[in-house]
């Protein structure tokens, strides 16, 4: 414990603990956030974030977003700043009247903003009223829009001044602008202010920044190794799906070959389905708006789905009286007239079969799969590849248990998402439990079940072996969840499997089945999905591999290269070994140099090349060059050689390193 007067600043207190090089950038005072220039005149906990952590690294990117702006308007006096907050990687600041503003300009600006980074500016909090706040930026409709809709009439905030340039914020920031020195522009693009399409176009300029130069290169190294492995480029290069404006944006036409690696994927998790002893269902693309008005999907969260279909006969009837669409909505939210939605979960489906006939509790648990394709408007500058899409097949089952079987199922649910990971190599992973706020009354269900629920999922998380923390508000209105955080080679991070303990739909649908008291009980579920959707585990599964798949999922496991015309003959013998062993393979019969074949192929990302020359087919032998398996490479007989990769693909098997001692010819 030490003891300061009162009045120093936390800024003080962290150089007197941490010395004068500290790594800093903000303070932690009794576990609240607060720039150094924060007094203190009380006893308290005082701790430095440094700006390696994930606090820190947030405050030093929302700082590196004011200097943008910052050097923005010195460069361009007419740009308005609007928001520009700190994001996962990075930061952006959005700006209107920022005309014909392209990747020509970044460098300009970045230079400009290295030159304020120099200048070491002070950056300070002011409080302001909110009159105030309105003399300030009088000028720009954007802030005042804000202010007028944040603040109530007398409330005061504060502004951020760094030199003669200030901004609408709440802190903390940095509290020099030489902290932002290692900063770099990535990106322009365009936005609409707050998201929404029918107001003003925006410029958004794209950026990272660092605590020092070395972390700045270890990212800018990262940022250039994830656009070699962006699945929209590898997807569209390895032909695994296409996206054509004529049948929609974020509507994925999976090519044979991707739909290969998505089969396998499917048939992969079919088989651990079986043994878990899943019943797989298939329910329909649509259904009426009741059904998801009683799930609470419609009109609840409208906004992201598509818009409801009405009956022709309705809609002729409602158009010849002069109905509008605003009337029309509002008939469908209240439920005057019927109509149906393309389905936004498969939940409302698989409860509608539980409900079907009569459940006893020897019928549980009742474990129902499917493969379900759902649909959900997201707006067009936030769909992006296989990872933000309209059209998306979730691996999504329902479990309806007995309030003493869901601890035992959440641990199935788990085993289920762990073999998929071991077996695509994803062992760097977190868990994240969300429970309740205990704060809010959001929550629907009887707090001693919510406390068995949050159990359950505390002790399924704490068996894995990995890193798991407690997000208390995370957890959703119906029930706790369990969330799977990925790391990829890269580093970067996705959250994809989750699991889910739900006690809300079963009340809204009224389920039951009769206990061994003879009496009525209300079932609980649990909502899984180990991929998330399948579409974004392909897109994250071409990151993680760089296209390079492990043999079982390559659309094409083996290709065939004879080095001339006249052993075509001996590779169509081949093929047909391979064929025979259920391998995907195919024979290169262009009239190309072998060494052609063989860069084709690489830029194919093929798995196994067979090489085949005038001795090899005289020995009845094949010469082996393989990407997956350096082990196999050389002259082997053709059975050996199919056998071989036969049992890699049954295996399972991932990729191996290929090291000095292997051969590569």
């Amino acid at each position: 414990v030490n003891e300061y007067a009162s009045g120093i600043t936390a800024g003080e207190i962290v150089i007197d603990i941490e010395g004068r090089k500290h790594d800093c950038v903000a303070a932690l005072v009794n576990g609240e956030q607060k720039d150094f220039s924060s007094t203190l005149d009380s006893d308290c906990l005082v701790e430095g974030i440094s700006g390696f952590s994930n606090d820190g690294i947030h405050i030093l990117r929302h700082s590196a977003a004011h200097l943008l702006a910052q050097a923005v308007t010195s460069l361009y006096p007419n740009a308005k700043p609007t928001i520009g907050p700190a994001i996962d990687r990075g930061f952006y600041y959005d700006f209107a009247d920022l005309e014909d503003f392209g990747d020509a300009e970044l460098k300009v600006v970045q230079k400009k903003m290295h030159e304020i980074a120099r200048k070491n500016l002070t950056v300070e909090r002011v409080e302001c009223t909110d009159s105030e706040l309105n003399d300030l930026f009088q000028a720009n409709p954007y802030k005042i829009e804000i202010i007028n809709d944040k603040l109530e009439d007398g409330d005061s905030s504060t502004i951020y001044r760094q030199g003669d340039w200030y901004d609408l914020c709440l802190g903390p920031h940095v509290h020099s602008t030489a902290k932002l020195m290692h900063v770099r522009l990535t990106s322009v693009s365009s936005a609409f202010w707050r998201g929404d399409q029918s107001r003003e176009r925006l410029t958004r300029i794209y950026g990272i920044v660092e605590p020092t130069k070395d972390a700045l290169k270890a990212t800018m190294s990262a940022i250039e190794e994830a656009k070699k492995r962006d699945h929209r480029k590898l997807g569209k290069d390895l032909q695994l799906f296409h996206v054509d404006e004529d049948v929609g944006q974020g509507l994925i036409l999976w090519t044979p070959r991707g739909a290969v690696v998505r089969t396998c994927l499917q048939d992969f998790i079919s088989e651990h389905l079986t043994r878990q002893g899943y019943n797989q269902v298939y329910t329909p693309h649509i259904g009426k708006l009741d059904l998801y008005r009683t799930s609470g999907h419609f009109p609840y969260y409208q906004d992201s789905q598509y818009p409801p279909l009405v009956e022709k006969d309705m809609m002729a009837k409602l158009a010849s009286e002069g109905c509008t669409c605003g009337e029309l909505s509002n008939m469908m939210a209240a439920g005057d007239i019927e109509g149906y939605m393309l389905k936004p979960m498969n939940c409302p489906h698989h409860i509608k079969i539980y409900a079907s006939q009569a459940r006893s509790y020897r019928d549980l648990p009742l474990r129902l799969a499917e493969f379900g394709t759902v649909y959900r408007w997201e707006q067009s500058g936030e769909i992006s590849g296989l990872t933000r899409v309209r059209g998306f097949t979730q691996d999504d089952a329902h479990l309806f248990v007995t309030e003493e079987q869901i601890a035992k199922e959440v641990l199935g649910c788990i085993e289920l998402v762990q073999v998929i990971f071991e077996a695509l190599g994803m062992t760097d992973y977190r868990v994240r439990v969300g429970l309740r706020d205990p704060d809010s009354s959001k929550y629907v269900g009887a707090s001693e079940k919510w406390d068995l629920a949050e159990d359950a999922c505390r002790q399924a998380a704490d068996s894995l072996g990995v890193n798991w923390s407690e997000e208390a508000g995370e957890a959703a209105f119906y029930g706790p969840k369990i969330d799977f955080v990925v790391k990829d080679v890269i580093g970067r991070e996705w959250q994809l499997g989750t699991v889910q303990v739900d006690y809300n739909l079963p009340e809204r649908f009224d389920l039951s089945y009769v206990g061994s008291d003879n009496q009525n009980h209300r079932p609980v579920m649990i909502h899984r999905a180990p991929f998330g959707s399948m579409e974004r585990f392909c897109g994250v599964l071409i990151e993680h591999f760089a296209g390079n798949f492990p043999t079982w999922l390559a659309p094409e496991q083996v290709r065939i290269l004879p080095m001339n015309d006249d052993l075509i003959g001996y590779a169509d013998e081949c093929l047909k070994t391979f064929k025979n062993l259920g391998i995907r393979a195919d024979v290169d019969d262009q009239s190309s140099k072998l060494g052609a074949k063989i860069r084709k192929a690489e830029t194919d990302k093929i798995p196994h090349m067979i090489i085949l020359g005038k001795r090899e087919a005289e020995e009845g032998k094949v010469s082996v060059r393989s990407r997956n398996k350096p082990s196999l490479d050389g002259i082997c007989e053709l059975n050996e050689c199919a056998n071989t990769i036969a049992e890699e693909i049954k295996d399972k098997s991932l990729p191996q390193a290929r090291d000095s001692n292997s051969q590569n010819r």
